[in-house]
Formats: C-alpha cells, structure tokens, sequence
C-alpha cells in the first residue's frame, strides 16, 4: 500500500509541475488595450503637458496644482521613453545564476541584471496600480503582472504589491515581496519623485500627482 501511495504522489507531483510550467509560460489576459501608434504619440503629449504644469510656480495663496493621468497617458510615456531610452539589461550566462536565484524561481524576474522588460503594460484600477510585462526567464519569454498600491514618501515613490502572476500562475506576494523591496531599494535614485512633486497616488482609476 506504501508503494501504491507513494507512486500516486509521484505521479501527482509530476502532474502539478507540468501544470505550473504550462501557466508560467501560458500567455495571461493583458491589463490594457494595446493603442494605435497615433494613439501613443497623442497619449505621450498630453502627459508631458500634465507634468509641466507641476513646474508652474504657484502664486501667492494660490492651491498647489493637482494633475490626474490615465493609464493610457502613462502606458504612452513610458513606451514613448523605452523606445528613445532603451533600458536592455545583459541576461547572466546559462550556467550561471542570478545572485543564488533559480531561473525557476518567481525571483527571477524581479532578481537584479536578470531581466530584459520590453511590452510594458498599465492599468489602473480604483486605488490599485497593474503593471504587465514580457521578459525572459530561464531563456524563455514569460509575461510578468504586477499590481499594488502606488504611493510616495520622503521624495521617493513607494510600492506596496498586492498580486504577483508569473505567466498565469499566481504567485503568494509574501513569496517575493522582500526581494522586490530590496531591488527597489537598490533602485532608489530612479525611484525620486520631481521637486514639483509632493504627493502622488492612485486614485478613482487615475495617477494623481500633487504639486509640492
């Protein structure tokens, strides 16, 4: 009976693996629409136009200006950036790892000089900030979904995840929240808000970001 019992785990074992790799390399829902390049480009404006308002001096007793983007304006900068700022990180070699991680690992894609993120996607929903994107891991291309709550503290923008999808398998975020708080800690300089900017967050569906 021992035998049976441990055969059938086995064989359990082997069927919940083959299930993990199929949704980690299954294609998710996307968070967002993809836009028309016209669509970008028009999108990509009117965010610069929001932001420059943040550097207009305030006049005397005048309230701080406030600025809210859509996903879609937020998604359109950050395509706009990638393709004028190419942020391409060298993958480590195959035989090595990536500062003791597994490429099997949920760790990987958020591990440092790991990852090359290209097809970034934003939604924002209610207080609640999705990011998608397609990296590579362990050689293949495996979408990562991020969603949190989106904040700013000190100067610094600040991320508290509340869902972590490697591929269409959910990950615990208790898994992989301190290695996340750590890259973000490694990134803080990129991480610094505008002088313009004193609070942002996201609010009603949008990025709200107030004037200091």
């Amino acid at each position: 009976m021992k035998i049976k019992l441990d055969r059938i785990i086995s064989i359990a074992t082997l069927g919940a693996s083959l299930i993990a790799v199929f949704l980690v390399l299954k294609k998710p829902a996307p968070v967002a629409t993809p836009q028309p390049a016209a669509a970008v480009a028009a999108n990509a404006q009117t965010f610069q136009e929001k932001i420059q308002q943040l550097d207009t001096p305030k006049q005397p007793g005048q309230a701080p200006a406030e600025v809210h983007l859509s996903s879609d304006e937020v998604s359109a900068a950050i395509a706009q950036a990638a393709g004028a700022i190419p942020a391409v990180a060298k993958p480590p070699a195959a035989n090595q790892g990536t500062s003791g991680i597994s490429t099997s690992s949920p760790e990987a894609a958020i591990a440092p000089g790991s990852t090359d993120i290209k097809d970034y996607q934003v939604n924002f929903d209610g207080d609640v900030a999705r990011g998608q994107f397609l990296t590579q891991i362990g050689g293949k291309d495996v979408y990562v979904t991020l969603a949190g709550h989106l904040g700013s503290k000190d100067g610094y923008a600040t991320f508290d995840p509340t869902e972590f999808k490697v591929g269409d398998l959910t990950v615990p975020v208790s898994l992989v929240n301190s290695a996340l708080q750590k890259r973000l800690a490694e990134q803080r300089d990129r991480l610094k808000l505008p002088d313009s900017v004193g609070v942002m967050k996201v609010e009603n569906g949008e990025l709200v970001m107030t004037q200091k």
